[in-house]
């Protein structure tokens, strides 16, 4: 199932996504720096050469994007909630180059069949900031490191 966006209000986006890969499997990809590196990626051409997640309660993330053309950009945050294989909750910023305001997430990964229901919802500050990253192709880049997840648990790259 490809991603499915729907606005909850002017400040909040709800984004699903189903995958055909166990709900431990999915949360793993999520919180293992090493898994992380391998999907996150975006666009083709774009790598993550820095990757810490710290995945505890108070525990820092910070991701940095190249394009390998002098192109890219990073993100901070710290976690504020973890449930292995449920939830996460976590405070995130952009900086493209200024730090965008905080973006509240909520992640929760339900069973579902065969594979795992993924739900985030993302709360940012105002209407105007949740256009302006709606308005950046985000969720055409998130699709595109969800399928290189899905294509990478069905290959047992991740595993």
């Amino acid at each position: 199932m490809p991603l499915k966006l729907t606005l909850a209000s002017e400040t909040e986006a709800i984004i699903e996504r189903r995958f055909n890969a166990p709900r431990e499997l999915v949360f793993r990809a999520h919180v293992e720096p090493k898994l992380i590196q391998k999907w996150l990626l975006g666009p083709p051409g774009w790598t993550m050469p820095v990757c810490i997640n710290e995945a505890r309660p108070g525990g820092n993330i910070r991701y940095e994007w190249a394009n390998g053309e002098g192109a890219g950009f990073y993100l901070t945050g710290e976690y504020l909630e973890l449930v292995p294989n449920e939830r996460i909750v976590h405070v995130e910023r952009m900086f493209l180059p200024e730090a965008t305001p905080d973006n509240r997430v909520v992640s929760t990964f339900k069973s579902d069949g065969s594979g795992t229901l993924l739900t985030m919802s993302m709360s940012v500050a105002s209407a105007e900031t949740l256009k302006a990253m709606l308005a950046t192709g985000m969720t055409d880049g998130m699709e595109m490191s969800y399928s290189n997840l899905e294509t990478q648990v069905g290959s047992g790259d991740i595993q």
